[in-house]
Parts: C-alpha cells; sequence; structure tokens
C-alpha cells in the first residue's frame, strides 16, 4: 500500500485545518463527479473554492502561509497543498489549459470516507439477489461469472460482520448515556432508525439469506459436477490470471467451494446478530428502568449509591480501578467482629408433631395383553419413522443398473411413498448421503404436485 499512496498523503487530514482541508475535497469531489471524467479546468475549481472561503462559515485553514492572504489565494493555495499531498495532479492540454484530476486511489478513498460519514448501510438484498441471479445465469463466460459471485459473497459476509461489530459498538456506548432521555433516544432515534430499520429487519425479511441460499448452494454443487462447467472457467480462469489450466481447474473447484462453505456458515454470525440485538434491547430498556426507579427500600439506596458513585468517577475522569481511592466509600459500610454471639443466633423455630400414617399400597398385576399391544404399536410407530440409513437404503432398492431414476420412477401409491420421496429430497442435500439430486421440471402425478428431480448414486 505504502508504494502506491504517498508517505504525507493523510497528513491534511491530521492537520489542525482539517475540517477546511476536508470540506474543500468533498467540494472539488462533487464539481468532478458531475463530469464525464475526473478532470475539470482549473479556473473553475478556484472560483468554487473561493466562494467556500468568502462564507462566513467556512472553516479556518489555520496555517499563517495561507490565513494572511484573500479568498481566492486560499483558493489556490488549497489546489497547490493537495496536488503537493498527492491528493490531485494538475496537467496542461495541447490548448494550455491547465485541468485538474483526482488521483485514482483518492478517488477510491473519498468515497469510502463520505460513507462512513454519512452513514450509509449496506443494501444486503443487493448482493444476495447479484450472487442468486449470477448463479442462475447460462453464459459463455463462467470464469468471469464465478469471479463475480466469489466478490459479492465476500462483500455480504464483510457486510454481516460489520452489522455485528456495529451493534456491539452501540453496546458498547450504552453505558455512556446518564438520562432516561438519552438512552431512549439512542435506541429509538439512533440505533432503531439505522441498524434496526435499516438493516437488521431487511435480514429477517427481504433480505433473508435463506430464501436464496438453498438454490445457490444447489446449484453450485451442481455446477462443481459438471465437467463442461469445469472446463469453461478454467479456461477463463487461466487467461485472466495466466496461470496454467490444471491451476486454474484447481481455483474453480477452490472457489465454488469457499462460496458454499460461506453460504453454509452464514447461520453463525447471523445468531450472532440476533443475539446482539437482543442483548443490546434489554440491555437499554433495563439501564432505564434501573434510573426510574426511586424509592427508599434497599433497591432504591443500591441505586442512589451506584448513580453517586458513578458521578464522581466521571467527574475526576477516573478508570475502573479507581473506584477504590473515592474517599468517601469508607463511611458507607462498616464490617466489625464479635466476640460473643446474641442469644436468637441460634434459636431454632418449633415445630409442631403430627402423626405419620401411611396409605397402604394396592398391588396391581400387570395387563399383558395391554402391554403387548402398546409394544406392537410402539415397534409400528418405529417402523414409521425416517432416517438417513432408512432413506438411503430405500434408493439404493429402486435405482437401476444406470446408477440413476427419476423420483416420478419411485413408488407412489400412499401419502407415506410420497413422504418417502420428500425424505429423499431433503437427505440429498447432505454431503455423506450415497446419492445426490438434481431438481428438473415441476410435474403432477396422482394427485401429488412437486418438482422432479434425478437421484443419482456416488461413485
Amino acid at each position: 500500500m505504502f508504494h502506491i499512496l504517498p508517505d504525507n498523503f493523510f497528513a491534511p487530514l491530521a492537520a489542525p485545518g482539517k475540517i477546511a482541508y476536508w470540506e474543500c475535497i468533498c467540494k472539488l469531489f462533487n464539481v468532478m463527479d458531475h463530469q464525464l471524467s475526473f478532470g475539470v479546468e482549473r479556473d473553475v475549481l478556484v472560483e468554487e473554492l473561493q466562494y467556500y472561503f468568502e462564507q462566513a462559515n467556512a472553516a479556518s485553514i489555520m496555517e499563517e502561509e495561507a490565513e494572511a492572504g484573500d479568498a481566492r489565494s486560499k483558493a489556490n493555495w488549497m489546489l497547490r497543498r493537495l496536488e503537493y499531498y498527492g491528493w490531485i495532479e494538475i496537467e496542461t492540454d495541447k490548448s494550455y489549459v491547465q485541468r485538474v484530476n483526482f488521483k485514482e486511489y483518492a478517488v477510491k478513498i473519498i468515497k469510502t470516507l463520505t460513507e462512513i460519514a454519512e452513514g450509509r448501510q449496506i443494501e444486503y438484498q443487493g448482493y444476495i439477489y447479484t450472487i442468486y441471479s449470477l448463479v442462475r445465469s447460462n453464459t459463455d463466460k463462467p470464469g468471469i461469472v464465478l469471479l463475480q459471485i466469489l466478490e459479492n459473497t465476500d462483500l455480504l459476509v464483510t457486510g454481516l460482520k460489520n452489522l455485528n461489530s456495529s451493534i456491539k459498538h452501540y453496546i458498547d456506548e450504552l453505558t455512556k448515556h446518564r438520562t432516561v432521555a438519552e438512552i431512549m433516544d439512542a435506541l429509538f432515534n439512533d440505533y432503531i432508525t439505522n441498524i434496526v430499520d435499516k438493516a437488521y429487519h431487511r435480514l429477517l425479511t427481504s433480505d433473508n439469506v435463506s430464501k436464496f441460499r438453498p438454490e445457490i448452494v444447489e446449484r453450485l454443487e451442481s455446477k462443481s459436477r459438471s465437467r463442461t462447467y469445469i472446463e469453461k472457467a478454467s479456461a477463463d480462469l487461466a487467461g485472466i490470471k495466466e496461470i496454467s489450466k490444471e491451476e486454474a481447474e484447481e481455483l474453480v473447484y477452490h472457489y465454488i467451494r469457499e462460496v458454499i462453505d460461506a453460504f453454509q456458515n452464514m447461520d453463525e454470525i447471523l445468531v450472532e446478530i440476533n443475539h446482539k440485538n437482543t442483548q443490546y434491547q434489554r440491555a437499554a430498556i433495563n439501564r432505564a428502568k434501573f434510573l426510574l426507579t426511586g424509592s427508599e427500600d434497599i433497591r432504591g439506596q443500591l441505586k442512589e449509591l451506584l448513580i453517586g458513585i458513578n458521578e464522581k468517577m466521571n467527574e475526576d475522569q477516573m478508570e475502573l480501578g479507581g473506584i477504590y481511592r473515592i474517599d468517601f466509600l469508607d463511611e458507607l459500610v462498616r464490617i466489625y467482629s464479635m466476640s460473643v454471639l446474641d442469644e436468637k443466633s441460634l434459636y431454632a423455630p418449633i415445630e409442631g408433631r403430627r402423626e405419620f400414617c401411611p396409605e397402604e399400597l394396592a398391588v396391581e398385576e400387570p395387563d399383558l395383553m395391554l402391554r403387548q399391544e402398546k409394544l406392537r404399536k410402539m415397534m409400528e410407530k418405529m417402523q414409521r419413522v425416517m432416517n438417513p440409513e432408512k432413506i438411503e437404503r430405500y434408493v439404493k432398492e429402486h435405482v437401476g443398473e444406470n446408477g440413476e431414476i427419476q423420483a416420478s420412477q419411485l413408488p407412489m401409491e400412499n401419502a407415506e411413498d410420497f413422504v418417502k420421496i420428500i425424505y429423499v429430497r431433503l437427505y440429498g442435500q447432505r454431503k455423506n448421503m450415497g446419492y445426490t439430486v438434481e431438481t428438473g421440471e415441476e410435474i403432477e402425478q396422482k394427485g401429488y404436485r412437486f418438482r422432479n428431480f434425478t437421484i443419482r448414486l456416488k461413485g
């Protein structure tokens, strides 16, 4: 990175006049962003910055060299400094007109900093639906599409991790709010608006990963078994990355598995997000309840003591360990020893005596017929219970010599047969099963409508 960015690139954002630098950068970027390219005549930008420095609310540069001049001098000085720090470059065209361009890396950094400043939230559905569409598409360049799937998956996972970190940040900030009004404002006007409404709620509804994940995983696994797809994708990657066909083929398998693993392990992040969202809202409500509690009982008095300790620590800017240096705590609690026990300390209350009358236990002979009948029904019920082993044996019994069969060819005489087909389809997603499934067209057979699928035994 340091071979690309100049050594003093971030100096304007750390200088005493950093606000003026940033506002000027944003104004220049807004002007250039509306052009077909990022090149704009220098005079146009000078006039834009001159108008900025003429405003009463313009930030101070806080450097004597620039503050001494008028607004136009400040504008020219700002362009020279931004060029010196590596944010812009000034070129002279064939007509001897100077044009200003932002550096390529500066454009990316400005966009990222602007998103942070504006608090923009990631549109998760954009990534999920893009991956979903790319997986379903038929293209002559599968290698390029696979790279786009991998990139969008990485952006999706990164976005979920950032959301998880954002909620943790809100939890950490909760302890800084001292009044009920501050807590409620942080909960409803900040957290609910920026986190729940913009991101968390969508993850549970329109952006729900579970809606798209099964088909995404299924289609990627199907592609990994297609020799034609692997060869085309390998040829694309070999040309893009300038590697051998064998290395590209390994890379294709690796990318497909990486995307599948990302979607299958995404539940861990989502569970953590759910947990932290619940934790934050519960903590906010409990803290508000604590501050609202005011009574003369033990809880109320402890509350007042803790609030007083907290105010003292904030006033003296103490760390957590500084609580032991607060003088008035020594007078709050006094522990002392006694050499003589109080006479009531060993007092034991007298319990009334009652006569114990045991009840007679009736001896009943077990009904063997009833017992056998219940045992028979239990065995029948256990026989009907489906598990992966039974389904795998069921598949192997009906698959033909060629190692595959259509689901529509399986027995379907009653509801129990149809339930078996459902289990065949569900268990076919598992890696440790002895067969795989590939979905086909929707059909209707003997009153049941379902999407037909091909069952293939693994070699």
